[in-house]
């Protein structure tokens, strides 16, 4: 049976922790895996950078029982960088968990740090990381075409209003120009809507 998320050539880990025991627990937790690749960091100071220059798989991160600004530290890494996060703490509150969740932390895990759980957090991790990049892109998606249907609309607007047209044949003068071009419709559009613009049209 294939292992899913982390059993992939060259697992790269990157952990973030400030003790050399806690860590010590954490590659406990993931001896079993021969593929992975572990990276330890024991600074605060450009964390961001050098966790960008390892561009791990994953990063997991073990604060054990931090101060409010040292967990704020944390946060602001994480909003910076692009990859599934996990992180551990001792204890917590709502307002650091709902922090977490705004600052893009993938799993936050309080007093959950255990060799055998190290696995099934990672996996969770990843899993909800990934599944948040595709609602993030399929929202953006969903922005574009929504733009792009503006875009026609008005420019249906402004040929009718200008060559006094219906709206189907408005249309039409939009695919034909498209096709002529070799470009899609909503650039003709959005080109149209431009010169509109540029000649003191609203």
């Amino acid at each position: 049976m294939q292992h899913d998320a982390l059993h992939k050539a060259s697992m790269r880990i990157a952990i973030v922790d400030e003790s050399a025991s806690r860590a010590a627990v954490i590659h406990e937790g993931l001896a079993a895996f021969d593929d992975c690749e572990i990276f330890v960091l024991t600074q605060r100071n450009g964390l961001v950078a050098r966790i960008e220059k390892i561009a791990p798989d994953i990063v997991l991160i073990d604060l054990g029982n931090p101060s409010r600004d040292v967990l704020e530290e944390y946060f602001a890494v994480s909003r910076a960088v692009a990859r599934p996060i996990a992180m551990f703490v001792d204890q917590s509150d709502e307002a650091a968990l709902a922090a977490s969740i705004d600052a893009g932390v993938s799993s936050y895990v309080v007093d959950g740090l255990a060799p055998h759980r190290i696995r099934p957090i990672l996996d969770l991790a990843v899993r909800r990381f990934n599944a948040f990049a595709r609602l993030q892109t399929d929202l953006a998606e969903a922005q574009g075409k929504l733009a792009e249907r503006d875009a026609v609309d008005r420019a249906k607007r402004i040929l009718m209003d200008s060559r006094r047209i219906t709206e189907p044949e408005a249309y039409a003068e939009l695919r034909k120009t498209a096709m002529n071009q070799g470009r899609r419709i909503a650039e003709i559009a959005e080109a149209v809507v431009t010169a509109h613009k540029l000649m003191g049209g609203a």
